[in-house]
């Protein structure tokens, strides 16, 4: 299979060489590539930080979900209107402006649903998941580039991850329907944690080798709910030891 000369030669980390052995495109247009939904990953996240931020500021906003039967049926809608979003942003991802609509819907959507679980929990809790969320992904991060730079692909785990996922759905809703304690819930975190983890560096090598170009939206949101399902499950595990 031919190696492109640059794949030898070029720097990396000054993002004009290959990103990988045997790189069939353009590096500089795959850099591109990368910056922009990095970019556009970072507006995510300060969007939810800043929502999350006001939710659990402004006392009312958050007692109004848990308080009265009008708010928690919002709550409710707002859970599951992202994944309304998904839908027509499936159909629209490359028309601009409707799919940067779209994704500014979802992503509030999926922020004030953070804030409100953060409501709840402690300052202390809050910050522990946050800093080890940032660590982790930031290492994960690096380890990818890295191993991709060195021929190593991660194509593999798609299956297994999306097994695991499905288990950890369906044992998330048994878990709602019979709580099982506070061990259970620690080692159901823990468990998702290290899914979720997995699922950054599969994500992250697919921006690195197959996305296209036009798919950047779809790149962003894939890492996006990996992070914010990282810091969930997280912050989760924290709460159940924290009690």
């Amino acid at each position: 299979m031919w190696v492109p000369h640059y794949a030898k030669n070029g720097d990396v980390e000054a993002g004009t060489g290959a990103l990988y052995p045997i790189m069939l495109d353009t590096p500089e247009l795959r850099w591109s590539f990368i910056r922009k939904v990095y970019c556009i990953l970072a507006v995510q996240l300060l969007c939810t930080v800043a929502v999350a931020a006001v939710v659990v500021s402004v006392r009312p906003i958050a007692n109004f979900f848990v308080t009265t039967s009008e708010g928690l049926g919002l709550y409710i809608f707002i859970v599951i209107l992202p994944f309304i979003v998904l839908c027509p942003l499936f159909y629209y991802y490359q028309k601009h402006p409707v799919n940067f609509i779209l994704l500014g819907l979802f992503t509030v959507a999926f922020s004030m649903a953070i804030g409100i679980i953060c409501a709840f929990t402690s300052g202390m809790v809050i910050l522990e998941a946050a800093i080890l969320t940032a660590v982790v992904v930031l290492s994960l991060t690096v380890y990818t580039f890295w191993a991709a730079s060195r021929g190593k692909d991660f194509s593999f785990l798609g299956p297994f991850l999306f097994s695991s996922l499905i288990a950890l759905i369906v044992f998330g809703l048994i878990q709602m329907l019979f709580p099982m304690g506070r061990i259970t819930t620690m080692i159901y975190g823990c468990l998702a944690a290290l899914i979720f983890s997995a699922y950054i560096v599969y994500d992250t090598d697919n921006l690195i080798k197959r996305y296209s170009y036009d798919e950047y939206i779809w790149a962003a949101v894939a890492l996006y709910l990996d992070i914010i399902n990282l810091f969930q499950m997280l912050l989760l595990v924290f709460r159940a030891a924290e009690t």
